[in-house]
């Protein structure tokens, strides 16, 4: 009994002396095992294997932990910061031995490691294993590296593609500026009604019911000698608006103008084969052509025929305005970027000598010149961008008058924005393919025409780069996790942050509300930069189809862009021909913003800002116009 009660109280002595002895100092380092650098801020914890109890710490700027006063005894080390992922490390023991201090090893190689807690796919990265004598070695994900490296690839080459837009894009901005300080001394030529040359007037349209009668109107007031004017209302409606033309046309005609009115009973080549169709009735050496939604003024004609006394000269456009411009946000955003293609596009390559194009409307061709070009063809989406470059490689110049505007309507509902963007994008993929090899191979074009050419004609493919750009980001974020290596190539991509300053430059340029104060221009004006850029965004999807499409061949009507003939909120009372239904591109705008709304949170909890504003502009986006569509299903229901 006595030997039972000194053995207790020795081994309660032994115990109690190993408590009460402690080390002073237990250290030790972390780092992020994918970019190898010290982790700031860690929280970790010891925890004695015996009582349970654990102490808590942080690491300091270094990555280096620090316990101070840590009692003997047998110890567990664990991150349990909630922003990395929870690990426990090996058994260690503390003794009178580090009774002054217990460091750990601190090399980069033996140190800690762990990782965020932002990989929410799989893992790529290497994997720890053992070789055949026991020991852990680190080994490769072979297949997954290798994937990770294409898809940086194929994210690198849309990033320089993109870049390489913007450079053109910045070229043609510093020639508009250059050229907007020559053209304050420029003489303009004087209209001469002695001298004035026949023009007709040609109006395609097709059940245009909310606007034929006001174009008609506009273009009987035309202020120009009465016998050189020729208006033809090319007219393909199959509704009620061929009554409503008809009418209109004699009204006008009874008042002793020359006005026609061509009806065709199908729609063969769409606008492009109305054109062509009535060209063997035009009587005038010019032709001015106008959409429905446009309302020209009346000096229209006197402003830009004089400039035809230059035989070289085949084709004068002018600029749009936009009637309806303070309708919405629609479009005051829809204003904002053809006021840049109208200013630095057009006026930037015009200036440079540089092919551009016919709008399609606002503008007066020389009949010859379509002609010797090869008259009007049907076989793309976008016959004015076709025949211009048809004209330009004959040898033809086009004047571009920034100007001399011609007021226009823009479409104030999503449905009728994504039709009119559909058929541009489309049509301009087609020009690609039918031109391309022309461009090339035509002689006497100048080099700098070829590269401008082609990057003019595959304009629309960019929307392809930033989609793929867009969806490749998600698993490139994974990429920058799994693998160390490639955490360089992300940074020198940033890089290409810079094509986005290229692009507020040249839309800078083109800005048309700017005032006296500078400042709070620019400062509206970014403002509106990036709100044109996050709805661009969210159109990217759609115009990506049209812009495939265009790519495969794929032949589909001319649907042109519903009119409305409303230039205030409380004036629209629906319209017959905007059709709206929910389509497969609508649920993949909805899959999109919720997975960049998803990608964005999840990344900013965690503390990876890096795509978090990237990925928050194209979650607005295409929140912005899945909604939009959905609102106007909704309200066209009613």
């Amino acid at each position: 009994m006595l030997r039972s009660l000194l053995l207790l109280l020795m081994t309660f002595t032994l115990v109690s002396t190993s408590l009460i002895g402690q080390s002073k100092l237990v250290e030790g380092k972390f780092l992020d095992e994918k970019t190898m650098r010290p982790i700031d801020e860690l929280e970790v914890a010891l925890k004695n294997t015996t009582n349970g109890k654990t102490i808590i710490t942080e690491t300091d700027a270094d990555g280096i932990f620090k316990f101070k006063n840590v009692p003997f005894g047998k110890y567990r080390l664990k991150v349990i910061d909630k922003d990395y992922n929870a690990k426990t490390f090996n058994l260690f023991e503390i003794t009178e031995e580090h009774k002054e201090h217990y460091t750990f090893n601190m090399d980069d190689e033996n140190t800690f490691k762990t990782s965020l807690k932002v990989a929410w796919m799989f893992n790529w990265g290497d994997r720890e294993t053992t070789n055949d004598a026991g020991e852990k070695i680190i080994k490769e994900h072979y297949w997954s590296h290798l994937t990770g490296k294409i898809i940086l690839g194929i994210y690198a080459f849309c990033l320089i593609l993109i870049f390489f837009y913007s450079v053109l894009q910045l070229s043609l901005a510093i020639a508009y500026v250059k050229n907007k300080k020559k053209k304050k001394n420029e003489v303009k030529p004087v209209f001469d009604p002695a001298k004035a040359p026949m023009v007709t007037v040609q109006l395609p349209m097709f059940n245009e019911l909310y606007v034929a009668e006001r174009i008609i109107e506009t273009c009987a007031a035309f202020d120009y000698p009465k016998d050189k004017l020729q208006i033809q209302v090319l007219d393909d409606s199959t509704d009620e608006t061929k009554d409503v033309i008809a009418k209109k046309v004699a009204e006008v005609a009874a008042r002793g103008i020359n006005i026609q009115h061509i009806h065709r009973v199908d729609r063969t080549g769409y606008k492009a084969g109305a054109l062509d169709a009535a060209m063997d009735r035009v009587q005038g050496d010019f032709i001015a052509i106008f959409d429905s939604d446009f309302v020209p003024d009346a000096d229209f004609l006197q402003k830009t025929m004089p400039y035809f006394e230059d035989d070289k000269i085949g084709v004068v456009q002018t600029r749009w305005g936009h009637i309806n411009k303070d309708y919405s946000l629609l479009t005051e955003l829809q204003a904002f970027g053809l006021n840049g293609h109208f200013a630095i596009e057009q006026g930037g390559r015009n200036a440079a000598g540089h092919y551009i194009n016919f709008n399609g409307t606002g503008g007066i061709w020389r009949k010859t010149c379509i002609e010797d070009a090869g008259g009007w063809e049907h076989d793309t989406l976008t016959e004015d961008l076709d025949l211009s470059y048809r004209a330009q490689m004959k040898g033809w110049k086009f004047k571009y008058l920034e100007d001399v505007i011609a007021p226009a309507e823009l479409p104030i509902t999503m449905s009728a924005l994504k039709s009119q963007q559909h058929r541009w994008m489309k049509g301009g993929a087609e020009c690609f393919i039918k031109m391309r090899r022309r461009l090339i191979t035509t002689k006497g074009i100048k080099l700098s025409d070829r590269i401008h050419g082609m990057s003019h004609l595959f304009n629309s493919s960019v929307f392809i780069f930033i989609l793929v750009v867009s969806l490749l980001s998600v698993p490139v974020l994974q990429i920058k996790d799994s693998f160390s290596d490639l955490n360089l190539i992300l940074q020198f991509m940033a890089f290409f942050i810079i094509s986005t300053v290229f692009l507020m430059f040249y839309y800078w340029q083109s800005y048309r509300d700017k005032n006296e104060n500078k400042i709070g221009s620019f400062f509206r004006f970014v403002g509106r930069f990036f709100e044109f850029l996050i709805v661009s965004m969210g159109l990217s999807l759609s115009n990506t189809v049209a812009v495939i499409e265009g790519y495969m061949g794929i032949k589909s009507s001319f649907v042109r862009t519903p009119k409305f003939n409303v230039a205030k909120k409380g004036e629209f009372k629906g319209n017959k021909y905007d059709k709206k239904s929910l389509s497969i591109i609508n649920i993949g705008e909805l899959l999109l913003f919720l997975l960049f709304a998803f990608t964005a949170v999840n990344r900013a909890i965690y503390g990876d800002l890096g795509m978090v504003p990237f990925h928050l502009m194209l979650a607005t986006g295409y929140g912005l116009v899945f909604f939009y569509t959905i609102k106007e299903i909704r309200e066209s229901g009613k």
